[in-house]
């Protein structure tokens, strides 16, 4: 009976020692996936306001009244549209005075003409009738002109805000009636760091988010690259154009600008599989005899989780657990694992 129990102990170690054996020989298990390939770009973040290149308040340029008000607030207006009137009827009678005066003065100069040529008069007296001729001309285009200021038209296309007169109003020249902006397209301007001056140049393309409007993305392009830096800063200052055609964005909201320089193509890892050590960077390749290799590399750009790696090609699966327990040479049991590059 004795005898039956050490057999039995001995078979038992046996096994556990074939079974130790035996996972010695396969290795430890290890995740990988493979190196991928990804467009890559060069992305600077900044902040800004949006404002409408073309923006102005309509005032007045003559003294008058308001007679009438032909727009709606908020509303879009296109240019030369009328917006107000004034009452012009003191206007139009100056205008027809100074009419009069200059059919009189044209008379005046004709005959001065004809009687110069005969000899009646002298050639300084045609002249002076000439001066008033001229001088009643003058008159009539200074009254049309004042006539033509009555109609407050929109200078370009644009949004009109809140009018600060109603009818019946009696206005000065320099009195605010309404402000009009051009809101497609709209502008942002913003700085970034003096080293990226040489990879942007007009019409890189830009990307705006808003506070105001969640989860949306509105693309742009610069626009105009300021020739002098900030020599406090070290910044090169930006604007960007944005088109606005439904005019969702308005001026003076808060941008967040996302610039989008160079572009390339990289071998992109996870982060998982970087491996750290005396101030260098490796990663373990799963070789096609199923060992491992420690590969040294270096560090881009990271996104998503993902790095950007060189020293390897796309498609070489790299590990990405289990490193601690390999090392160059390790017989290893892989098991695949597909991770979306986001």
């Amino acid at each position: 009976m004795k005898n039956k129990q050490i057999f039995c102990l001995i078979a038992i170690l046996l096994g556990a020692l074939l079974m130790t054996r035996a996972v010695a020989d396969t290795g430890p298990t290890v995740e990988v996936t493979a190196a991928l390939n990804q467009e890559l770009g060069i992305e600077v973040q900044a902040v800004g306001s949006l404002w409408a290149r073309d923006a102005v308040m309509l005032r007045a340029e003559v003294t008058g009244t308001v007679a009438q008000i032909d727009f709606k607030e908020g509303a879009p207006a296109e240019q030369g549209q009328l917006l107000l009137k004034l009452d012009d009827r003191l206007l139009q009678a100056q205008l027809q005075q100074a009419q009069a005066n200059l059919k009189l003065k044209q008379s005046q100069y004709a005959r001065a003409q004809q009687l110069s040529q005969e000899g009646f008069i002298s050639a300084q007296a045609r002249d002076e009738v000439a001066s008033e001729l001229a001088v009643s001309q003058a008159q009539v285009a200074l009254a049309q002109a004042q006539l033509d200021k009555t109609d407050i038209r929109a200078p370009f296309d644009g949004v009109l805000g809140f009018r600060h007169v109603s009818v019946g109003d009696y206005v000065a020249p320099g009195t605010d009636l309404v402000r009009i902006d051009a809101i497609d397209p709209l502008f942002v301007e913003f700085q970034i760091p003096e080293h990226y001056l040489s990879m942007v140049v007009e019409g890189t393309p830009v990307l705006l988010r808003f506070d105001a409007l969640v989860d949306e993305f509105f693309p742009g392009q610069i626009d105009v690259i300021d020739p002098a830096l900030d020599a406090q800063g070290r910044a090169v200052r930006l604007r960007a154009r944005i088109p606005n055609a439904d005019g969702r964005l308005r001026p003076g909201m808060f941008a967040r600008v996302q610039v989008q320089l160079e572009r390339h193509q990289a071998v992109m890892i996870p982060e998982s599989a970087i491996a750290p050590s005396a101030g260098e960077q490796y990663i373990f390749l799963l070789l096609p005899d199923g060992t491992v290799k420690r590969q040294a590399v270096r560090i881009g750009i990271r996104r998503g989780g993902w790095v950007e790696v060189s020293g390897i090609t796309a498609g070489q699966e790299v590990l990405i657990s289990g490193l601690q327990k390999v090392r160059d040479g390790t017989h290893v049991q892989a098991v695949n694992r597909s991770i979306a590059f986001e």
